[in-house]
């Protein structure tokens, strides 16, 4: 299999986590590039049912080896009882596990300053983030104040950490927080740092000999298209790189080492948290999906906003991240449905827009365009082929592929791996 960089095509919490796993098998490498345990990949496997935040979801995998990219920042208490949740599962992750030297730490202070900006942001004016400082060390990143796993094995990080506890403790008092002991996270991020010391590591030069000597890599990313700090909708995103872009900025692997792109897509449109979404329904029927999809976050379980499929944004990031096929995932949540409709374009002020506008006040006035197709009317759970799908399922898939240009090569019919056709050749 080629070097993959594997997206969010939406909002994030299209079933990445399952996918993954299923292209996991054609790959000797795993690498997250980007996000925190702000993000959560569900896989099932059989009756166990796994919800990793930072280790990359190709842990499940015997052999397969895995790597946190320096584009993450890493909680390293989060991470520490995530390992050690895997492990006590009987899962081995020695020799196997890496974490860039380079990746920035989430600090307890950037989750109370995350928590107060929430709080003391104006109505309307929330992002909705998930609290757990991911904002914050990513700006700490930006403007070179912030702390990285490479410096929990230096002898002066009790020094560098009490700088930066001085100094964000004022940022604190300002908020109205109370400030942080400097001492106690110095206790309990060099414990932490006692457990993770033999998977730290430069991981630039391991994931390059890793091309060079020709094993496959799957690029996972976190979150989605809309919620990346460039292209998303912008102040309602996250704090990193969440396209196929951001893999070889979060990872060291040049740009011309990525083979192909997989967009990973709902048979309908899910967001979390704050911002403009154009097809979301506020009625009986959201609810109904939400219900039916089981639309609940795996990181925070915050009931997910719920619309039908938006063909403006699916072919808005299929530009902007190169994709070559989809990933299509869901689509026996509409198996009862008796009509779909499908977001074919945008009317603002009287004016047809088929591109996403960057601008998020008129992206706010966006009223869908919707095309209708019958629904099929019965499971699709046993599908084997492309050609056993009811005739209207087909007729929906191909819609969504002439909409977006793009054909699909995975069809997702629910959690577990076996539900997941990969077909032969992208059909669309």
């Amino acid at each position: 299999m080629a070097n993959t960089v594997l997206i969010g095509a939406q909002w994030g919490d299209e079933g990445k986590g399952k996918i993954i796993d299923v292209m996991t098998e054609k790959v000797d490498w795993v690498v997250r590039y980007q996000g925190g345990n702000n993000a959560g990949h569900t896989v099932e496997i059989g009756t166990e049912k796994y919800v990793l935040h930072l280790v990359p979801s190709g842990i499940l995998h015997d052999e397969k080896r895995c790597v946190i990219g320096h584009g993450v920042v890493v909680d390293p208490m989060a991470l520490v009882e995530e390992l050690e949740g895997v492990t006590q599962r009987g899962i081995s992750i020695a020799g196997r596990f890496f974490i860039s030297d380079r990746a920035h730490l989430v600090m307890p202070y950037h989750r109370t300053i995350d928590e107060y900006r929430e709080k003391k942001a104006s109505s309307g004016n929330t992002i909705g983030t998930t609290k757990r400082g991911i904002g914050p060390a990513y700006g700490d990143k930006a403007s070179r104040t912030g702390l990285r796993m490479g410096d929990l094995l230096d002898p002066e990080f009790p020094d560098l950490l009490r700088k930066r506890v001085e100094i964000n403790n004022k940022i604190l008092t300002a908020l109205g927080a109370k400030p942080v002991d400097a001492e106690e996270i110095l206790s309990t991020y060099q414990r932490a740092a006692d457990y993770l010391k033999p998977f730290i590591a430069d991981t630039i030069p391991l994931l390059n000999q890793a091309v060079r000597a020709g094993e496959p890599i799957l690029f996972e990313g976190a979150q989605g298209t809309m919620l990346d700090i460039d292209y998303g909708t912008y102040p309602f995103v996250t704090s990193s790189s969440a396209t196929a872009g951001g893999a070889c900025t979060g990872s060291g692997v040049p740009p011309h080492r990525i083979d192909r792109v997989i967009g990973v897509v709902k048979a309908y449109s899910t967001r979390v948290g704050e911002g403009p979404f154009p097809t979301e329904l506020t009625d009986a029927m959201g609810e109904r999906i939400r219900t039916a999809g089981a639309e609940f976050g795996a990181t925070t379980g915050r009931p997910r906003r719920c619309g039908w499929f938006d063909a403006v944004v699916a072919r808005y990031s299929a530009m902007i991240n190169g994709i070559d096929v989809w990933a299509i995932t869901k689509l026996d949540v509409l198996d009862e449905l008796e009509t779909i409709r499908i977001g074919v374009a945008y009317e603002v002020d009287g004016q047809r827009v088929d591109q996403v506008p960057a601008n998020v006040r008129v992206l706010e006035k966006c009223q869908p365009i919707y095309e209708e197709m019958p629904g099929w009317g019965c499971s699709t759970r046993e599908t084997k082929s492309f050609d056993s799908l009811p005739a209207n399922a087909q007729a929906y898939i191909l819609r969504l592929t002439e909409l977006t240009g793009v054909p699909v090569e995975i069809l997702s019919f629910g959690p577990a791996r076996e539900s997941t056709l990969v077909l032969e050749s992208p059909v669309g």
